[in-house]
């Protein structure tokens, strides 16, 4: 669900820089303050998983479309939303720097839309709520497909709405919504079980992790050593050999505008830059996983750790 620059007007694009930059100051401040340096490595290695995971994109049956894990969700409920927002923010500015995946200037919307939705308000709101203190196997399931699917019914209607008021493309707003809501609420399905599972395995790893009443706690991430070697092994598999079986339909904001355009993706009006972006630089390879996933980890890792000494400096 990565917008394009191409969809996007320089006021509605600047307008979303501000508020994603706001979110991000604010999420940096919280890190800042958190008294665990054992967070950082942690952020590092669950970017890199993230960054890797996004690259797997799975058909949707009997639609030509197909979807990702978005990981705002995830990483909100395993670290906070306030660091989860940061390590997703990460991963888009790699993303979008490296891979031309999405722009510069669709990247304030990118972490409005898969971050700050899923992070502020899936977690928080739906998530915790549905989830409780100590949730069943079935109430987290439950909780983390709902939170899972309206988190990604709200970033497309961000989306959407972002592409209406810019004004700069030919999509009618009302097909374009029905399209982008409908093609996204078996995306979310879908995420919401693959979150739910990889939860369900943490919780048997890492039962604190995921523990709400421990949340404030800086101690719940102490004693991390193995879970960051299982980080890490998952997002070199997932990223090195799982890439090279990803689905080649285009994912949901792609086939709804060409369904609204009613013609193949590469010949829709005003879409040329994007965000095809992954099938035309060939990032479903090993090397691109690997890499991408590497450079993630280490802008986390800079970025938390600078973090730490400004909040050192300041003491």
């Amino acid at each position: 669900m990565h917008m394009a620059d191409a969809l996007l007007s320089p006021t509605v694009g600047i307008a979303l820089w501000v508020a994603s930059g706001t979110a991000l100051a604010i999420a940096s401040r919280q890190v800042r303050a958190h008294e665990d340096d054992s967070l950082v490595p942690l952020m590092g290695m669950l970017g890199a998983f993230v960054f890797a995971a996004q690259m797997i994109n799975f058909t949707i049956p009997a639609t030509g479309s197909s979807g990702h894990l978005g990981g705002g969700l995830l990483l909100a409920a395993l670290l906070g939303p306030h660091a989860a927002f940061v390590v997703i923010s990460s991963v888009l500015t790699v993303q979008a720097l490296i891979f031309a995946d999405g722009g510069l200037l669709a990247l304030g919307a990118n972490m409005f839309n898969l971050g700050v939705l899923p992070c502020y308000v899936a977690y928080p709101l739906i998530y915790r709520p549905l989830a409780g203190a100590a949730p069943s196997r079935r109430r987290l399931v439950l909780a983390t497909v709902v939170a899972a699917a309206v988190g990604l019914q709200l970033g497309a209607l961000g989306v959407v709405l972002q592409t209406t008021l810019s004004g700069i493309s030919s999509l009618p707003p009302r097909p374009f919504l029905t399209l982008m809501l409908g093609i996204h609420l078996p995306i979310g399905v879908v995420e919401g079980l693959a979150t739910a599972a990889l939860l369900l395995f943490l919780r048997r790893a890492r039962p604190d992790l995921l523990d709400s009443a421990a949340a404030s706690s800086p101690s719940r991430f102490a004693s991390t050593r193995p879970l960051l070697a299982a980080l890490a092994l998952a997002a070199l598999l997932t990223g090195g050999v799982l890439s090279w079986f990803v689905s080649t339909q285009p994912d949901g904001l792609e086939w709804s505008v060409a369904q609204v355009n009613e013609v193949h993706l590469p010949h829709a009006p005003g879409i040329a830059n994007a965000p095809a972006a992954w099938p035309e630089l060939n990032p479903g390879t090993s090397l691109a996983g690997v890499v991408g996933g590497g450079v993630t980890l280490a802008l986390v890792m800079a970025v938390g750790f600078g973090l730490r000494r400004r909040r050192v400096r300041s003491q």
